[in-house]
């Protein structure tokens, strides 16, 4: 059990492993959730395109899919993240490009222990979570930075 990083037709994104496995783990334990298995399968729009299509039904893009197979409080689960979805989102809302992929990989994982963004007041807290999960990510770079 462990969370675990893929790609399937794009470049594995670069970002420190340890930092972000820890940060994320450390959400988990927060909700009072223990660690199933976790897959991130990072990959392009066209193909994360498909899954929305295949799967959802939905046709449009998006940056990030999530499936839930969290039970009895082990998270678990698959999610998709587009690489270019993300690179486009953080030049669109002028972030950097790590930020923006950290806050797509906990969206994921936030759905995965039960935090959802179809109302107002959900969709803020999970900004709230996703930055709470940046910080501590970016924290935590910058100590072993420095």
């Amino acid at each position: 059990m462990g969370i675990y990083f893929y790609h399937e037709d794009v470049v594995l994104p670069e970002i420190n492993i340890v930092a972000l496995v820890k940060v994320l783990k450390r959400a988990i334990r927060a909700n009072k959730f223990l660690v199933g298995e976790i897959n991130y399968i990072f990959c392009s729009d066209e193909y994360l395109f498909e899954i929305n299509v295949k799967f959802l039904k939905h046709d449009f893009y998006t940056d990030v899919i999530t499936f839930d197979y969290t039970a009895d409080r082990v998270v678990s689960g698959d999610i998709y993240i587009s690489t270019e979805r993300v690179l486009n989102n953080s030049i669109t809302f002028d972030q950097l490009y790590l930020d923006e992929l950290v806050r797509v990989i906990s969206h994921g994982l936030l759905h995965l222990i039960g935090f959802n963004d179809k109302e107002a007041e959900e969709i803020r807290e999970m900004r709230i979570q996703e930055s709470k999960i940046v910080s501590n990510f970016n924290f935590l770079v910058d100590l072993s930075v420095g």
